[in-house]
C-alpha cells in the first residue's frame, strides 16, 4: 500500500507549469483591455501600423505620459501590458527601417516595460509568448478556433500577412496540445515500466506532430513572402547580433548601459524544446547554445517544464530495455515526425527568406546601376540571419541533422 501511495504522489503532471488542458502553452482567453488608467498605451498600440506608415509613432510615444505599472495586478493584465509595450517598442525602434535606428528607448515606455517584464520573468522585447500566445481573440466566442474566426489583439505593419503569420503560428501551437498532454503519460508509463502505455502515448505525440506540420502549411495560404520579407521581418528583429544596432539599446530610466535582446524566433516556442528533451535529441555547440538562450524568452513556468522533462530518465534507454516492437516503432515514428517538421520548417524559411533575400540583392544591384535608389526596403542586416539573430539556414539544417541522431540503433528496430 505504501509503495502505491508513494507512486501516486510522484506522478508527473502539467498542473504546475501554466499549461492549459485545452490550449497548451497558449494563454486562454487573453484580456482585450487594460484598466482605464493605461488608455494612453492602448490608444497608441491599437494604431501601430498606421502610425508607422505616417511616421508619427515615435513622436507620439515621446509625448506619452510615464504611467505607474503598479495598478496591473493580474497575470492576464501583465501579459496584455507586455504585448502592448512590446509592440510599441518594435514600432518605435524600426519606424524608419534599419537606416535610422534609435539608441535610446524613452523613459515613458522603457520604465513600465522593464517593470512589467521583471514581474513576468520575460525580457523587454517582443517574444513568441507575446505576439502569438497572448495575442488572439475569437470573433465569435462560440465559433471554432480557426483562421476565419480568429484575429489579433495588437498588430504590426504587414496587414493581412502579419495577421496570418501570427495566427498560423498559433494554430501550430494548438495542434501540439494532444502531444503536450501525452508527455506525462510517457514519463509516468516509464516509471511503472508500462511499455504499452508509453507506446500509445508516443503514437499520439507522433500524430500531433503531423497535425503541427499540416497547420504550418497554412503559411503559404495566409502569408505573402514578399510582404513577410520586405515589410514584416524588421519589426520582429532585435538588438542582439544585429549589425544595425551593434551596441544594443539603452532603456532610459532603467540603465545607462545599453542592453541586447534577440528578436522573435520560432525557437522561443516551448514545443520543440519539450519534444527534444523527451526524445533525447541533443543540440551541441552554436545551435545548442542559441536554443538554450531562447529559453530565457519563454514564460518561466514553460522554461521550467522543459528543464524538468530533461531531468527524467532516458526514454531512449527505456525503449531499448523493453524490447517491444510496438514501442520501438512508436519511438522511431516520433523522431521521424519531428525530423519532418524541422525539414518542412526549412522549406518555409527558404520560400519566405532565402528566395526573397536573393531577389532583394538582385534588385539592389540593378537599382544601383540605374538611379542609385533602393528598390527593396528589406533590411540588409537580416538577409542571412533569422530575427532571433541566428545564421538561419546553417542553424536550421544543423538542428535537423542533430535530430537524426535520436533514432534507435538499426538492429533494435527488428525486435519481435
Amino acid at each position: 500500500m505504501a509503495a502505491s501511495e508513494s507512486g501516486s504522489k510522484s506522478l508527473f503532471s502539467l498542473d504546475s507549469y501554466h499549461v492549459s488542458e485545452e490550449l497548451g502553452f497558449i494563454l486562454p482567453d487573453p484580456l482585450e483591455e487594460l484598466p482605464e488608467y493605461y488608455q494612453p498605451w492602448m490608444d497608441i498600440a491599437l494604431r501601430i501600423p498606421e502610425l508607422v506608415h505616417s511616421h508619427e509613432l515615435r513622436s507620439l510615444i515621446n509625448k506619452m505620459p510615464l504611467l505607474n505599472s503598479q495598478f496591473l495586478q493580474k497575470h492576464k493584465e501583465l501579459r496584455l501590458a507586455h504585448l502592448v509595450l512590446s509592440s510599441m517598442t518594435m514600432g518605435y525602434m524600426w519606424q524608419e527601417g534599419e537606416s535610422n535606428t534609435v539608441k535610446v528607448l524613452p523613459k515613458s515606455l522603457a520604465v513600465p516595460y522593464w517593470e512589467v517584464s521583471q514581474r513576468l520573468g520575460l525580457p523587454p522585447i517582443l517574444t513568441h509568448a507575446d505576439a502569438v500566445l497572448a495575442n488572439w481573440r475569437k470573433k465569435d466566442q462560440d465559433g471554432p478556433f480557426d483562421m476565419e474566426n480568429l484575429e489579433l489583439l495588437v498588430s504590426l505593419p504587414g496587414g493581412e500577412s502579419m495577421q496570418g503569420f501570427f495566427l498560423v503560428t498559433l494554430l501550430v501551437e494548438l495542434a501540439a496540445v494532444p502531444a503536450l498532454r501525452c508527455i506525462p503519460k510517457v514519463i509516468n508509463g516509464m516509471r511503472c515500466s508500462n511499455s504499452e502505455a508509453v507506446a500509445t502515448a508516443l503514437e499520439e505525440i507522433s500524430q500531433s506532430m503531423q497535425d503541427m506540420a499540416d497547420a504550418l502549411k497554412l503559411m503559404h495560404v495566409y502569408v505573402e513572402p514578399s510582404v513577410f520579407y520586405g515589410i514584416m521581418r524588421i519589426f520582429l528583429s532585435g538588438w542582439k547580433d544585429n549589425p544595425c544596432m551593434p551596441k544594443g539599446l539603452v532603456y532610459e530610466g532603467v540603465s545607462t548601459e545599453p542592453m541586447e535582446y534577440s528578436g522573435g524566433s520560432a525557437a522561443q516556442s516551448s514545443l520543440l524544446h519539450c519534444f527534444d528533451e523527451l526524445l533525447g535529441v541533443k543540440h551541441e555547440k552554436e545551435s545548442g547554445s542559441f536554443l538554450t538562450r531562447m529559453r530565457n524568452y519563454m514564460p518561466p513556468a514553460h522554461k521550467q517544464l522543459i528543464h524538468d522533462i530533461s531531468l527524467q530518465p532516458s526514454l531512449k534507454s527505456f525503449v531499448l530495455q523493453q524490447g517491444s516492437k510496438q514501442l520501438n516503432q512508436a519511438f522511431q515514428d516520433c523522431v521521424t515526425k519531428l525530423l519532418a517538421l524541422r525539414s518542412y520548417h526549412i522549406n518555409v524559411v527558404s520560400r519566405f527568406i532565402t528566395v526573397p533575400a536573393a531577389r532583394a540583392r538582385q534588385l539592389r544591384n540593378q537599382s544601383q546601376d540605374t538611379n542609385g535608389e533602393m528598390i527593396s526596403k528589406a533590411p540588409t542586416a537580416l538577409e542571412e540571419r533569422g530575427t532571433g539573430g541566428s545564421g538561419i539556414m546553417t542553424f536550421l539544417k544543423t538542428v535537423r541533422d542533430q535530430t537524426r541522431d535520436a533514432y534507435l540503433p538499426e538492429k533494435t528496430t527488428d525486435v519481435d
